[in-house]
Order: C-alpha cells, then structure tokens, then sequence
C-alpha cells in the first residue's frame, strides 16, 4: 500500500452542478479558497459547457477569473468539446479535464456526440492544450456500469482506454458515475487498463451512490491509484443520470486515509468546518458522515497495537 495519495477535489464543479438552488459566484470562490486553506492542492473548479443544460456552471468565466494566484495549485475545467477548450484556453486555466462516455447512449445524452465523435475532438484538444502548456486528461464516465446500457464489458472500458492513450494525456481516470462499482470490479479493471496503458497514471471518480465508494477507494489505492476524486461534503451527482447521487465525501476520504496511516496533506477539521458551512448554503445536511460525527483523535499516549497472547 502507498503511504500518500493526492485529493483532487470536486465539490465546486460536479459537487453543486447538479444543485437547483443557485449557488452565487462568491459562495463558489469561498467553497475553493476554503479547499485551499485546508491544504488541497488540485481543484476541479468548473465545467465549459452548454450554461443552458448545466445552469449552475454558467458563471465559469466570472468564478476564473476570480480565482486566487496559486503556483502550488492546479486548476482543473472540465470540457466536453472543442468549444468547451476554447473557452477554458482563453481562460488560461492550468488543466483540462475531458469526458467520454463508456456507452453510445450515455455520450449522446451527455454531450451531444458519438463515442468515435468526443475521442477524435480528445485527441485534437489534447494536442492544442499541449501547445498552450495546459495540462490534459480525460475520464472513461460510466466506466463500472451505465443507466441506460447496464453492464459493461471490461474489453470495452480497454478499448477506449488505449485509444484515449494515444493522445498522451497526463493521467486517465476511470468514473463510477453511477455508484455501482464493487471492489473486485475496481480492482480487476484498473489492473487491466494499467496493463494496456503502461506509464500514464491513473485515477478514480467513485460515487457512493450504493454505500461502496470508499471501499472501492480502498481497491483502487490497492490496484495502484496515485489519485482519488472526492467531494466536500459528499455532494454531488451527474444531472443526466438517474439517481446518481454521492461522489465520495473528501472528509470520509481524509479520515479513512490518515487513519491508516496514509497521508493526504489535508486537514480533516478544515475539510469538516466546509461542510458545515455548505450545510447553511445549500439548506440542507451534506451526505458525509464524518461532518455528522466528527474526527477521532488518535490518543498518543494509547499504544493501538495487539500483541499476540504467548
């Protein structure tokens, strides 16, 4: 097992698109510069996409230009298309994040174009963000499972993998959008998609749709991950999925994690304070259930090891 795993943080893009109150810009900036304070370092900010379809993103620009200046940061946008990357260009934003669907039913719904159609604009937007010094990589969404198609050949999540390789992006990310996954599914696949893709990082979106995400979280660092999404909160979901609620809450992530003696870099108490401040904002209780309970402090003068009776 690995002694460090890197947070990239989702709350601000698919922890409120899904949300129908509008969230203002400033609570946006607030939720990303709380994220900061508490020590993440990779922030998926937006998303560049139809404001008519996800109304919550459609201040993309305004939130960008914002954002404060960080060089130990980097600033994640997700785009389903060239026009998406142009505008995150414009923007200067320091990664892009691209999205294919496993499924031709879910990438129509999604974005409006065949599987073939979003891998050729990939690897064009790939090659542009390359030539503008912005970091590229992609997610296979639905990669465990999809609503409308049901189950997923592995051979198939492969195939997309290799040729999404091709355009050699900074990491690839497999995405339980859905929250069906299992632990034995993650590991299984993330080993085979390793084997095809050898030298390009991977990474996981797991959703806790189902109650498995950190347990899948637990396979993926197992299978190798370097990187987890998480949500503050836990909030969150994909608005063209039904019920696909419960990305990974990032205070449960934290928890889990440093608990077992894997590192993060992110303090818990901070991550908890967000939470309790998205509660007043958004309404309602957030889905994590460390912001709910709390932490619990490791007592230093307590011994936690078991030695075996003689």
């Amino acid at each position: 097992m690995t002694t460090h795993i890197d947070i990239l943080e989702v709350s601000p893009r698919d922890g409120l698109q899904s949300e129908k109150t509008p969230v203002s810009t400033a609570d946006k900036l607030k939720l990303i510069n709380m994220a900061l304070d508490a020590g993440l370092k990779r922030i998926e900010i937006t998303s560049f996409v139809n404001p008519k379809r996800v109304p919550q993103m459609a201040d993309a620009a305004e939130l960008v230009r914002a954002l404060p200046k960080r060089d130990d940061v980097i600033y994640t946008g997700m785009v389903l298309n060239t026009r998406g990357f142009e505008r995150a260009a414009e923007l200067g934003m320091d990664e892009i994040g691209c999205v294919v669907v496993s499924t031709e039913t879910f990438n129509l719904k999604n974005q409006g174009a065949s599987v073939d159609e979003t891998l050729w604009q990939w690897a064009d937007m790939a090659t542009r963000a390359k030539r503008a010094g912005m970091r590229a990589q992609i997610t296979i969404s639905c990669a465990f499972g999809c609503p409308y198609e049901g189950e997923i050949a592995p051979a198939r999540i492969v195939e997309i993998a290799k040729r999404a390789a091709d355009a050699e992006p900074v990491e690839l990310c497999l995405a339980d959008s859905i929250g069906v996954a299992v632990p034995s599914q993650v590991r299984d696949l993330l080993g085979m998609v390793a084997g095809a893709v050898p030298g390009i990082p991977l990474r996981a979106h797991l959703h806790n749709t189902r109650g498995t995400g950190l347990a899948n979280a637990l396979a993926a660092i197992e299978a190798g991950v370097q990187t987890l999404d998480a949500s503050i909160g836990g909030i969150g979901g994909c608005p063209f999925a039904p019920r696909a609620t419960g990305n990974i809450p990032t205070d449960d992530l934290v928890y889990m994690l440093e608990r077992s003696g894997i590192k993060t870099g992110v303090s818990l108490a901070g991550i908890i304070e967000t939470s309790h401040w998205l509660e007043d904002v958004l309404g309602r209780p957030v889905p994590s259930q460390v912001a709910q309970a709390g932490g619990f402090p490791k007592n230093p003068k307590c011994d936690q090891t078991v030695e075996k009776a003689n």
